[in-house]
């Protein structure tokens, strides 16, 4: 287990945090505030998404200064009652390897779907587990050739441990309105307000662009959270896409946006 598999104690969704207040955390996203300092969006174990001001960040030589990188696992200590939170510090539990090219590309995905999807001081220990094991995953593969699978593998995995920690869990196991089992062999219909249905019960439903049709083995490999069969991988990432694009609404991706025009 690493330094920080194991999440502290959830804290009350939407309250405060008291002054002297310390967790672990990753910094999501950094910009500008005033001359010399930094807002900095954190996604913390006990406390979940916290808001800062980091004063004097930008100062040469500011305690602050050269810590808040994204992707470094941090214990992070401030103070203060209101939304946003003074930094005291924030100090590296270890030092991961620095990623680059699609994996750092996924890794700023994870980040902004976090932003955007979660709401600030509503503790997931699950989701902070899931955001660690896919940070892991990724700089695992520094230093490797491109392995676009295993890069999938692991956006997939944290795509539906999200789904699952806001409430929108994807039923993987059985059939729709009931507990029949899904059988590897079949076609289904996915709806996302209902779940898969076998295609023989849909004579005369409506087949409209809400639903997907999926094979039974996608979705009972996506249960165990294995993506190495071609077809599951495709088509887990078609049910991701319009599963995540339902909860974002008018909100854009914009790392998405990015990967396509590399492309």
């Amino acid at each position: 287990m690493n330094d920080l598999a194991a999440a502290g104690p959830v804290k009350a969704a939407g309250r405060a945090a008291a002054p002297g207040q310390s967790d672990r955390g990753f910094v999501l996203h950094t910009y500008p505030y005033r001359e010399t300092s930094l807002i900095v969006e954190s996604f913390t174990a006990a406390h979940g998404r916290v808001v800062f001001v980091a004063r004097g960040a930008k100062r040469p030589h500011g305690a602050l200064r050269g810590a808040l990188h994204p992707f470094q696992p941090l214990t992070l200590r401030w103070f203060g009652k209101a939304e946003m939170k003074t930094l005291k510090s924030a100090e590296q539990i270890r030092i991961l390897p620095q990623l680059a090219g699609p994996a750092l590309l996924s890794a700023f995905y994870l980040n902004e779907l976090t932003l955007k999807l979660t709401l600030r001081e509503d503790p997931h220990e699950g989701l902070f587990d899931a955001y660690i094991a896919a940070i892991d995953g990724l700089t695992g593969l520094v230093g490797a050739a491109v392995d676009v699978r295993a890069i999938a593998t692991i956006l997939r995995r944290f795509e539906v441990t999200l789904l699952q920690e806001l409430g929108y869990a994807l039923q993987l196991a059985y059939e729709a309105d009931s507990h029949v089992p899904l059988d590897p062999e079949r076609e289904y219909r996915y709806f996302p307000e209902r779940g898969p249905v076998p295609l023989a019960r849909l004579a005369g439903e409506f087949r409209g662009d809400d639903n997907l049709q999926l094979s039974g083995r996608t979705l009972l490999d996506m249960s165990r959270g294995e993506y190495d069969h071609p077809q599951t991988q495709l088509q887990a990432k078609q049910l991701m896409r319009r599963m995540i694009n339902q909860l974002l609404g008018d909100k854009v991706l914009h790392t998405r946006n990015l990967i396509r025009e590399l492309k």
